[in-house]
């Protein structure tokens, strides 16, 4: 049975290992970030994001990472969902949905009116995902990316 949990420092070398996996999956090199950045990024003064993983006893099958943004709609605060990524073994059996379920959770814990996220064209499984949960596509804007 999957269980979602908000990760821990303990979790740090398996959220670099789910890292690399997930740069991998997008065609990059299966490289773990630093520790310390997970570390900083987490669990540092400022953290700058949320990661909730799912497990089946001690493994970890995949991970949901995100951030709140505000303002979203007049001063409403949203859920940015980052990442969520599905260890290739643990696909298909429910553990994305499970995440995503978490994701709604937490965004109505925190008080937020909506959860966001973007999906990649050439990545047919998350899109079929995202249409099964009944999510709609939102066509009114276009995404930009800087490079610093």
């Amino acid at each position: 049975m999957v269980q979602i949990s908000s990760a821990t420092e303990c979790d740090l070398d398996v959220i670099a290992e789910i890292l690399g996996e997930t740069e991998a999956y997008y065609g990059g090199d299966n490289v773990r970030p630093p520790v310390t950045e997970i570390r900083a990024a987490l669990f540092g003064e400022h953290p700058a994001a949320h990661c909730l993983l799912a497990r089946d006893g001690g493994r970890v099958l995949g991970l949901a990472s995100y951030s709140l943004l505000w303002p979203a709609a007049g001063a409403d605060t949203s859920l940015y969902l980052k990442e969520l990524y599905v260890r290739g073994h643990a696909r298909r059996q429910g553990v994305a949905r499970a995440l995503m379920d978490a994701i709604e959770a937490a965004a109505a814990e925190a008080g937020c009116s909506r959860v966001e996220w973007t999906a990649d064209t050439d990545n047919p499984p998350a899109l079929a995902l995202y249409e099964a949960l009944g999510a709609p596509q939102h066509t009114g804007k276009v995404f930009y990316r800087v490079t610093i």
